[in-house]
């Protein structure tokens, strides 16, 4: 009989879930785009059919008290709603580029955003950062300014990706409110923008969701593919380092990378380069992490009584 999971191991495969999930979300949105959904049709669904399937959750796991509870907390509901916006507006963004033969852009984002996660980690949790991280961080950042010359701009989407859901990252961790309970509210408090749309389009007869049961199936996907990756994260994310989960993290973007590429997306040699740089860098920290798990089980195997 096997024995369950520790909590560590849980949301360790928590976070390696929600990351493949994320990873390969792309192909939700290019498949929708391929039939007519602009990005905020795809991102008004999204809305839409996300709080019926974040609400089964509350049901599941008997948090529909907590639910009620946050509603007469107005400091915590503030909080819910700035995650609630910041977390919109990375979809918004990475719907547009997933949609618009820019996910190799929105990959060099997720590959920021792990490091980004130290440096928070850092300044808000304490949680230290060895020499090896700060070269990772280095890595990083010149891979960065690659980018930015073979884009002959600014990475905005790379930089607007990393920020908002580091921010994301850094309030769902601090909320005292159970994974489940947290994402219906914020499900709840999009509902109205995205169902306003999703009518409107109907009426103007210019929605897909609604007009093929290809659309509709295609539509009815986002409600899963955008609430199970995101309850995964908000579980590990309360129960994990931040430092963890950017390592973690690296999944996702190299799924989307190879999605760019297989789709054709343009990969120069200066963008090989900013790319070398960034896995170089996630790399070193790969390396540094596995070298600090083995040294932390040594001294416990030492300390253990004979």
């Amino acid at each position: 009989m096997s024995t369950p999971p520790t909590p560590a191991r849980a949301a360790f495969l928590s976070a390696v879930g929600c990351y493949v999930l994320w990873g390969f979300m792309p192909l939700l949105f290019m498949g929708q785009a391929a039939i007519g959904f602009s990005s905020a049709e795809i991102l008004s669904h999204r809305a839409l059919w996300s709080v019926l399937i974040a609400g089964g959750l509350v049901l599941v796991a008997g948090q529909s008290k907590q639910v009620r509870a946050v509603f007469a907390q107005p400091k915590t509901l503030a909080w819910l709603a700035l995650a609630t916006v910041l977390i919109a507006f990375n979809w918004g963004i990475y719907v547009w580029a997933t949609t618009h033969h820019a996910t190799l852009e929105a990959s060099l984002g997720y590959y920021i955003n792990p490091l980004l996660n130290m440096v928070v980690g850092l300044w808000l949790f304490r949680e230290r950062i060895d020499r090896w991280g700060w070269v990772a961080i280095g890595l990083a950042g010149v891979g960065v300014l690659f980018q930015a010359l073979a884009l002959g701009r600014p990475p905005w989407i790379s930089i607007a990706l990393a920020l908002s859901f580091g921010a994301y990252g850094v309030i769902k961790k601090r909320i005292p409110v159970d994974a489940q309970a947290g994402l219906f509210i914020e499900c709840l408090l999009l509902l109205p923008f995205g169902l306003t749309f999703v009518i409107w389009l109907q009426v103007h007869g210019l929605g897909h969701g609604f007009a093929s049961w290809e659309g509709f199936g295609w539509a009815l996907l986002n409600g899963p593919m955008t609430v199970f990756p995101l309850a995964l994260f908000a579980w590990a994310a309360r129960r994990m380092p931040l430092s963890t989960m950017g390592f973690v993290q690296f999944l996702a973007p190299t799924i989307q990378f190879m999605i760019g590429v297989a789709t054709g997306e343009a990969f120069t040699p200066l963008r090989g380069v900013s790319f070398a740089f960034i896995w170089l860098g996630a790399g070193v920290f790969a390396l540094a992490a596995i070298f600090r798990a083995r040294a932390a089980k040594r001294a416990m195997a030492v300390a253990e009584p004979v």
